[in-house]
């Protein structure tokens, strides 16, 4: 089991890190805005699995492998970026299955699942900071005093918990901002605004 005080200390500190913005928050909202909230559950589902095994990897030693070999971890974060900014410009021009075209509801959430499950995943899994904050944060609240393997159970599935509903937060509230924009029939406006957030993310996974 994991000790009490530890586990008293952890939920406010990531629940405070999980809903602050950042890569998967922003691409959470942009989905929800340009696809709606159901169809954003893919990216989510591959993204929770991304962070999952970020979180297990950090504490059992995988990242210090990766820090041996910087520059496939290098390329693999510039190929997501690259197509994430690749997407945020298709939807810019209000082009690509991410856009949302001028007859919505005919049209909508064309992008399949396994693309936007893809999505998550990369984006989570090439995310440097995340792999850094798993680093910092996690070993403090392992008890050394207790086996490792049920105090990681508890930790990630706390982890998962806590992450998906801060992505449905912001899906939630970006899947709002589309209702309130598509009452004014102004779909190109809210392409761009999606495309410039994609794009955004893709930098800053490509340059963070």
């Amino acid at each position: 089991m994991l000790n009490m005080t530890l586990l008293a200390a952890f939920i406010p500190t990531f629940l405070f890190v999980s809903f602050t913005p950042g890569m998967c928050m922003t691409l959470s909202m942009t989905l929800g805005i340009t696809i709606g909230v159901r169809r954003t559950l893919w990216m989510m589902i591959g993204e929770l699995l991304a962070v999952g095994l970020v979180a297990v990897s950090t504490v059992v030693g995988v990242a210090a492998i990766l820090m041996q070999v910087p520059w496939a971890f290098t390329v693999f974060k510039w190929l997501g970026g690259l197509y994430l900014l690749w997407l945020g410009y298709q939807m810019w021009r209000s082009r690509g299955k991410m856009a949302i075209p001028d007859r919505v509801e005919g049209e909508r959430g064309r992008a399949s699942r396994s693309a936007l499950f893809v999505q998550g995943f990369v984006t989570a899994i090439a995310n440097p900071k995340g792999w850094a904050f798993f680093m910092v944060l996690l070993p403090p609240f392992i008890d050394e005093s207790l086996p490792l393997a049920p105090q990681l159970l508890v930790l990630v599935v706390i982890i998962l918990f806590i992450e998906w509903i801060a992505l449905m937060t912001y899906a939630t509230g970006g899947h709002s901002l589309n209702r309130i924009l598509q009452k004014s029939s102004n779909v190109r406006l809210l392409n761009r605004i999606a495309g410039s957030l994609m794009a955004a993310v893709g930098v800053w996974l490509a340059l963070g």
